[in-house]
């Protein structure tokens, strides 16, 4: 191998060094910090780009996506001194590659520290029931304290999530037993509140149904006592156009005497002077029958048939009977109330 061949070879070399040196590909999402003799030069964007070798160099390329960084859970004590774990998650996008590169050393190391301790300031500050409650208000506290402080970093905290907080576990046995207890409670308001309303509801209903009873014994009361009314009013217009005798009258009388005797507690029974007259009356009815026609009757025709002598026997009855009744009646009023007749006189 000649000697032209081999300096030809060093040269090609060295051409595809000083190539390689010279262009550089920054790929989407990336940026490139050059440095020119040890001194910040230039911030590489995406695409083709020239630097000049062995004057310039470029260091690792910084990712400008969004990154998700999860944080192991940090033990923080509540304003009651419960001790509890918090486990944190925290997405950030760099936004200058120059002061990401220059103002920090390790930016995840110094975002995870400063989220510890501004943890430990928010939680400090609130109770147990509180930090469980208020997740919402912890994340806005923790995202506005750590955006200040890693704004001159060159990174932008988009969202802090705490993903668990764990109280120690005789903590978390006496808020299960509180919340089961708090049920219990419920339920037996609620079984309380069941019962009253039914109580209620069939009050009101047995209240409706007794006024709806009322109100029908009422109305059946009132149309009882129209249609009695309306009978005793046809009778009494039928009798009145009728116009009864004073026989048929005392002959309606002595058939309601049975009646009046009727029942078990009748242990004595006052014959009333009525009786007399009534029989009175209708031996008379019978007497002008038989023998002569009646002042008030038209006078029939006189034939001799057997309902004379029938006529005749039914008057001498009437007239026995209604003599028995007078005895009997006077009886009855020298007795007295207790039905106890009078003594004989002394001979």
């Amino acid at each position: 191998m000649t000697a032209g061949l081999i300096v030809l070879i060093v040269v090609a070399a060295l051409v595809l060094i000083v190539a390689a040196r010279t262009i550089r590909i920054i790929p989407q999402a990336r940026a490139g910090v050059v440095e020119r003799l040890g001194r910040y030069s230039r911030t590489l964007t995406p695409g083709l780009t020239i630097v000049v070798p062995f004057m310039d160099r470029v260091k690792p390329l910084i990712d400008l996506r969004e990154q998700v960084v999860s944080f192991p859970p940090q033990p923080v004590i509540t304003e009651d001194n419960v001790s509890v774990g918090i486990d944190s998650v925290l997405y950030f996008t760099v936004t200058d590659a120059k002061s990401v590169t220059y103002e920090v050393a390790n930016p995840l190391q110094a975002i995870e520290q400063l989220t510890v301790t501004t943890l430990r300031n928010i939680i400090g500050g609130m109770t147990l029931e509180q930090t469980l409650t208020s997740r919402d208000n912890i994340n806005a506290e923790l995202r506005k304290v750590l955006d200040e402080a890693t704004g001159r970093w060159g990174i932008r905290v988009n969202r802090v999530e705490l993903k668990s907080i764990d109280p120690p576990g005789t903590i978390q046995e006496a808020m299960e037993k509180q919340m089961r207890a708090e049920r219990d409670r419920r339920a037996t308001i609620l079984n309380a509140e069941g019962v009253k309303q039914s109580q209620i509801l069939t009050a009101e209903g047995e209240k409706q149904s007794a006024v709806l009873r009322a109100e029908g014994a009422k109305t059946a009361a009132i149309l009882r006592a129209e249609g009695e009314s309306s009978a005793i009013q046809t009778v009494f217009s039928a009798i009145h156009a009728g116009q009864p005798d004073r026989e048929l009258l005392s002959y309606q009388y002595l058939q309601m005497l049975p009646q009046l005797a009727q029942g078990e507690a009748n242990k004595i029974f006052v014959i009333p002077s009525e009786f007399s007259q009534a029989l009175s009356g209708l031996a008379e009815r019978l007497s002008a029958s038989g023998n002569g026609p009646s002042p008030d009757l038209p006078t029939p025709p006189v034939s001799a048939s057997p309902e004379d002598s029938a006529a005749k026997k039914a008057l001498e009855e009437a007239r026995a009977a209604a003599k028995a009744a007078e005895g009997e009646a006077g009886a009855a009023e020298q007795a007295g109330p207790g039905g106890t007749p009078p003594p004989p006189p002394a001979p």
